[in-house]
């Protein structure tokens, strides 16, 4: 052991004496710190401001004076998605999907306010977080590091006399991983720091231990196969070349053919195709506003029945009301398949283009991260079945205030007869039915079990690579 340890003290010691080395290291070190510390304070402030936001939306409903219920119906309700605490490191598809939903009668609306509009191949790459930095350049700095750990020893025919001494090639591939580790430890360690400002934000200590040993496992990865070119080039070149090269196509070519190729295997339907779609969908459903419209005879027909009364007039309950309910259900109804239908296309793209994690590490670190912070695909999926769920219940109280509250005539009447349109506006008492919203990412243990498939590629990767450190390194030495 004291070998292997001495061994990667050299190397360390090289390093301090290389200018290129510690800029290197200095360099990636400040723009993770940097990172760090700007995406936290965009996190909490963007967190903050939801939270009020969120509040003020609630107030401002609640505050509304005594008035028709539909027209609550149309003056609508803001939902927001804050931030979970682990998004102070990745922040994942929020700046792709937006944050926040207008929800409001007869429609479903698009979440708003994204940073930037993403299309199928959703998530492949995000701001400059930390994430993103450990991902893509914190690899591409361990490379500029750790390239010529052991060509360099053969081209100072310095590997020879260790060999001589009776060091073995285990040791000395060991001794150079150790080094490397090193620097995989200072790089994880804004992380770490990160992670406490999670910690103070409710999440799970046990879960951010789980995802900083994922990330320190990936990065782990790139030190076995950079050990590994080193050990198997003739020269420092040749092994900078193949690194460089492996490093384009993982990190920056294969993201971008997981999108493309998942986006071609899976077609989806582009928003105007899709809004054509829904409006055509949605003309076969009556009008909500017009009792009188022909969709709702046999609903006339079951009240009369039911109540054993001869016209609408005479039913306990307002028709109009009665009509609005029904028609905002099956309206909502069809928007939702429409909705699901959206959201199982998004889902199989995502998927398939996951499967290239067997291909890169990268895709597989960038899903792991995103489960285990909470903001991937499928926690953007619940937001929007939650806020529906929410718009569908406080519209249909709504509704059902419209039918119980207030006589037919009067609803009817009350745009020519003043006293009427007083009549029917309703006690504010009645807005309570208002929910409060408040969206939470999945349980940890959830968002853990989720992350076990990407981090089983990432180990597979690591065992790939040790192995063939075992068996070609030993051969190359």
């Amino acid at each position: 052991m004291s070998v292997i340890r001495n061994i990667a003290i050299d190397e360390w010691r090289y390093w301090r004496r290389s200018r290129i080395a510690i800029s290197v290291l200095l360099t990636g070190l400040v723009l993770l710190v940097g990172s760090a510390f700007l995406t936290a304070i965009q996190m909490i402030d963007a967190s903050h401001e939801r939270e009020h936001l969120q509040t003020e939306a609630e107030n401002a409903f609640l505050n509304q004076p005594e008035r028709h219920p539909h027209r609550m119906v149309h003056y609508g309700h803001y939902a927001f998605r804050t931030p979970p605490p682990l998004s102070v490191i990745d922040p994942g598809i929020d700046a792709y999907t937006g944050n926040s939903i207008f929800l409001e009668g007869h429609r479903q609306n698009s979440a708003m306010f994204a940073d930037r509009q993403a299309s199928a191949g959703i998530a492949m790459f995000g701001a400059l977080s930390p994430a993103l930095l450990l991902q893509i350049l914190a690899p591409l700095l361990l490379i500029l590091m750790g390239y010529s750990a052991i060509t360099r020893e053969r081209e100072a025919r310095t590997l020879d006399q260790m060999i001589a001494q009776g060091v073995t090639s285990v040791q000395i591939m060991l001794g150079k991983g150790l080094a490397l580790g090193g620097v995989t430890a200072l790089l994880v360690l804004p992380l770490c720091i990160a992670s406490v400002l999670a910690a103070s934000e409710g999440e799970a200590v046990s879960l951010i231990a789980f995802f900083i040993s994922g990330y320190a496992l990936y990065l782990l990865t790139w030190c076995a196969a950079i050990v590994l070119s080193s050990t198997i080039m003739r020269t420092a070149g040749g092994s900078l070349g193949a690194l460089l090269a492996v490093w384009v196509i993982v990190a920056m070519l294969m993201p971008r053919v997981s999108s493309t190729v998942a986006t071609n295997i899976v077609d989806a339907p582009g928003k105007i195709e899709t809004d054509f779609a829904v409006i055509e969908a949605v003309s076969k459903i009556g009008d909500g506003h017009n009792a009188g419209d022909p969709a709702f005879t046999a609903l006339r027909a079951n009240l009369l029945q039911q109540y054993n009364v001869d016209s609408v007039e005479e039913l306990p309950i307002n028709f109009r009301g009665v009509v609005a309910g029904a028609a905002e259900a099956e309206l909502t109804d069809t928007l939702n398949q429409f909705a699901e239908e959206r959201m199982r296309v998004e889902s199989k793209q995502v998927r398939i283009a996951r499967y290239f994690g067997w291909l890169s590490p990268v895709l597989s670190i960038r899903e792991f991260s995103m489960k285990l912070a909470g903001v991937d695909l499928e926690t953007h999926h619940r937001f929007l079945r939650e806020t529906e769920k929410l718009r569908f219940d406080f519209v249909q109280s709504l509704n059902k205030a419209h039918a119980e509250k207030m006589t037919y005539l009067d609803d009817a009447g009350r745009s020519g007869d003043p006293e009427a349109e007083k009549r029917t506006r309703i006690s504010t008492e009645n807005w309570k039915v208002l929910e409060a919203f408040s969206f939470e990412p999945f349980p940890a243990t959830d968002r853990v079990e989720a992350s076990f498939n990407p981090l089983a590629k990432i180990m597979l990767w690591l065992i790939a690579i040790l192995l063939l450190c075992r068996t070609i390194g030993r051969r190359a030495l």
